[in-house]
C-alpha cells in the first residue's frame, strides 16, 4: 500500500507522517487489496481537516474529518474509512 501525504497550510513533520502510516496500517490488516491512498491534511483557521481517498480494485472510497486537533481528526478519518472498507469487503465476498 502506497500512502501519498500532502499538506495545505501545514508542514508535514516526520512524527505526523509516522502517525498517518501507523493508523493506515490498520486498514491494510482488514483488507489486502488497497492499491493507493491519498491523504490531504488542511488547516483552516481553527479547524484541522483530514481527508483521504482510497483506491481499490475497481472502486474508490473517500472520507473526511474535521476537528480542532489534527491527530484526533486523523483518528476519526481512519475510523470512517475502516467502516467503509469493511462494508466494501462484505459486498465483494457475498458475490
Amino acid at each position: 500500500m502506497q500512502i501519498n501525504l500532502t499538506g495545505h497550510h501545514v508542514e508535514i513533520t516526520s512524527s505526523l507522517r509516522d502517525y498517518v502510516n501507523t493508523k493506515f496500517g490498520k486498514l491494510e490488516r482488514h483488507f489486502d487489496h488497497i492499491n493507493n491512498v491519498h491523504v490531504v491534511l488542511t488547516v483552516e483557521k481553527i479547524d484541522q481537516k483530514a481527508e483521504a481517498t482510497i483506491h481499490l480494485k475497481g472502486s474508490e472510497i473517500h472520507a473526511s474529518a474535521v476537528n480542532a486537533d489534527m491527530y484526533h481528526s486523523i483518528d476519526t478519518l481512519v475510523d470512517k474509512l475502516d467502516r467503509q472498507v469493511l462494508k466494501y469487503k462484505g459486498k465483494t465476498t457475498q458475490h
